[in-house]
């Protein structure tokens, strides 16, 4: 069941022409259909070519990424992961599961769910010392603060 988007812009054929008052010749910008939802027009290249920039207030029609991971539509309430409802995973799936699912693309058998937990394991060892660095927190500090000041412990 697995949902892979169409990230292959150059099979596109379907152009939308940008027509600017100033301008002689209208701009191509090519149309890419999604795997799920509308297609979209690609304005990669608006401002090198025209000097314009897209003003979209409150990001209401833009697709801010082309992902193969996930699909978002916020006005149908609709999040899926890699074709998966959220709710489908969070109420029949565990983390490792849906970590599986992001990374491979479909959700594992048993055999390969018990492999990548022993991966995953063989390669979550941290350093010693970064136990100093947690007791540096109080209880209560926020995680932001908590993931910072681990990432500037390996700068």
């Amino acid at each position: 069941m697995a949902n892979e988007a169409n990230t292959n812009k150059a099979k596109t054929t379907r152009m939308a022409k940008l027509y600017i008052d100033d301008k002689k010749d209208p701009i191509e910008l090519p149309i890419i259909d999604g795997t799920i939802g509308p297609a979209v027009i690609d304005v990669t290249k608006l401002y090198n070519e025209s000097g314009l920039f897209t003003l979209d207030p409150g990001f209401m029609s833009t697709a801010s990424c082309d992902s193969s991971i996930t699909y978002i539509d916020g006005d149908e309430g609709i999040l899926l992961h890699r074709g998966y409802k959220i709710e489908d995973l969070a109420a029949k799936s565990d983390y490792m599961e849906v970590c599986y699912l992001l990374f491979y693309g479909e959700l594992p058998s048993k055999s390969e769910k018990e492999a990548f937990i022993t991966k995953i394991k063989q390669h979550t060892m941290i350093h010693e010392q970064l136990q100093f660095l947690y007791r540096g927190f109080p209880r209560s500090a926020h995680p932001m603060a908590i993931m910072v000041g681990h990432y500037g412990n390996y700068r």
